[in-house]
């Protein structure tokens, strides 16, 4: 986890949420690191649309998971999803809006910000 960590627009990060609290490391922010497998980089805004398509795909994003300090979600949450997964549902025509103040810019490797600007809070 970096110490000065940046956005993708070059600033400092931005917290996501703290309610519910969100990040791999449950920090509030998008920050990631090696044990990080699924980078969970883009800060997302909950939509009912994402949420049924992240379902069909075998990620169940409402259901609360304790065991794991995940709450469960629903619309107009703020999340940390996981950068590939946001990719795909972008793909798809479902992607939820993107805080790009709170996205962490090593989600630019895997996406253009164009396509994180398109999909705009």
């Amino acid at each position: 986890m970096s110490q000065a960590a940046r956005n993708v627009l070059g600033n400092p990060l931005q917290p996501c949420s703290l309610d519910p609290l969100t990040g791999f490391y449950r920090d509030g922010c998008c920050n990631s690191g090696p044990e990080d497998s699924g980078r969970h980089l883009v800060c997302a805004i909950m939509t009912s649309t994402f949420l049924a398509y992240s379902l069909s795909q075998g990620n169940d994003l409402i259901t609360p998971q304790p065991q794991w300090r995940f709450p469960g979600l629903k619309a107009g949450d703020r999340w940390c999803l996981c950068v590939l997964r946001w990719k795909e549902a972008y793909e798809a025509g479902v992607a939820p809006p993107v805080v790009l103040e709170a996205t962490h810019e090593s989600a630019l490797r895997h996406v253009a910000l164009a396509d994180l600007q398109a999909i705009l809070q």
